[in-house]
């Protein structure tokens, strides 16, 4: 298949790895660079050989099929629209907006021209996850019942030094910002989500930066930093979610899920490799049966939608996932603030899985690419 040209829009830390991957997944294929500041555009466009230009430039560009909009969170649906208005596809770094209301209208803008929108995170596509979606497909646990997804640590301003905007209020906090990793990759397992019941605390009023220029300084904590519930899926299966930054130490695995005939552990949904541990009479350690779990491979969902778009297939990594699992997040915050229980307004299909024994870059039967 001929590759689609990718225009990224925001040229910031996480830009280098799409950047690098583009070149391994043969979907896709880099086509220009742009950010509103023109030096950091420049010197990424210097870098992977590809020109840099103004935002305006990138969306008028012919060679650009798809935008890949790695700006910051809150410019997400913003820059989105603009992209869809010019007739490109979009693929947004994780959250997809910052409310539901927001997502939807980027969501209800693609279909409404006929394009794609698709969102990170994609880790779920990973080798690792991928071998426990086939090992649960294939009964090996028999029926999911329920499971456990933790996220727990003790606070981001250890080790960044401008840790404000994980804790400046809406839109911050453990859930807003690992929350997708953890509920795309039970989503993934499970299917959707039909109802949720949250609570959440917040552990101190003020938090102490602990490296850089701005060691020692105090800043404000305007949003809870411990959240924890319950989500309900339409299979029946209950799931335990918890994200903190109010957390030390801890001795819980990422992911767990529990069956009739079995259970099973499951490695770090912010990343593709790990190993799968399956438990029938005592744990075993599960071979990797797919793909992409040796390494970073973060641009994955953006060439699985590259190869839905050119073969008339629905992407794994769609823009109604993503919704979806925003709808999760935004639910479980707002069953914290009124102490009910909160049914949610969006679903999504289950993303299919990939094929097992698959290579490097290859996402696709063989015999499907051309």
């Amino acid at each position: 298949m001929t590759p689609l040209g990718i225009g990224i829009i925001g040229c910031g830390v996480i830009s280098d790895i799409y950047m690098k991957n583009c070149a391994v997944f043969p979907q896709i294929r880099l086509a220009a660079v742009a950010d509103l500041r023109a030096e950091a555009a420049a010197a990424k466009g210097a870098e992977y050989g590809v020109p840099a230009v103004t935002v305006d430039e990138l969306l008028k560009r012919e060679d650009v099929d798809i935008v890949l909009n790695l700006t910051i969170p809150q410019a997400h649906v913003e820059v989105g629209l603009m992209a869809l208005e010019a007739g490109k596809h979009v693929y947004a770094e994780k959250p997809l907006a910052g409310s539901v209301a927001d997502g939807r209208r980027l969501v209800e803008a693609a279909a409404a021209r006929g394009l794609r929108a698709g969102s990170a995170p994609d880790t779920f596509l990973g080798g690792s996850h991928q071998t426990a979606r086939a090992l649960l497909d294939t009964g090996r646990i028999g029926k999911p019942t329920a499971g456990t997804a933790v996220m727990m640590v003790a606070g981001h301003e250890r080790w960044h030094p401008n840790p404000d905007f994980y804790y400046a209020g809406e839109g911050a906090g453990p859930l807003m910002d690992m929350g997708p990793y953890y509920i795309t990759a039970m989503v993934n397992l499970l299917g959707p989500v039909s109802r949720v019941t949250g609570m959440a605390a917040k552990g101190r009023e003020r938090r102490v930066i602990a490296t850089g220029p701005r060691a020692g300084r105090e800043i404000p904590v305007e949003t809870p930093t411990h959240v924890t519930g319950v989500m309900e899926f339409a299979s029946g299966a209950l799931v335990q979610i918890v994200t903190s930054f109010d957390v030390k130490a801890h001795r819980h695995t990422p992911l767990e899920l529990y069956g009739t005939e079995g259970a099973m552990l499951i490695p770090d949904p912010n990343r593709f490799d790990g190993e799968v541990m399956l438990h029938g009479e005592d744990w075993q350690a599960q071979p990797m049966r797919h793909a992409h779990g040796d390494g970073n491979y973060r641009g994955i969902g953006l060439a699985d939608m590259a190869a839905a778009i050119a073969l008339g297939r629905d992407h794994r990594a769609s823009g109604q996932l993503a919704l979806h699992v925003l709808d999760v997040m935004e639910s479980l915050l707002r069953s914290a603030a009124s102490g009910r229980a909160e049914t949610l307004s969006t679903t999504c299909d289950r993303p299919a899985p990939l094929p097992a024994g698959t290579g490097t870059g290859r996402i696709e039967e063989p015999e499907m690419v051309q």
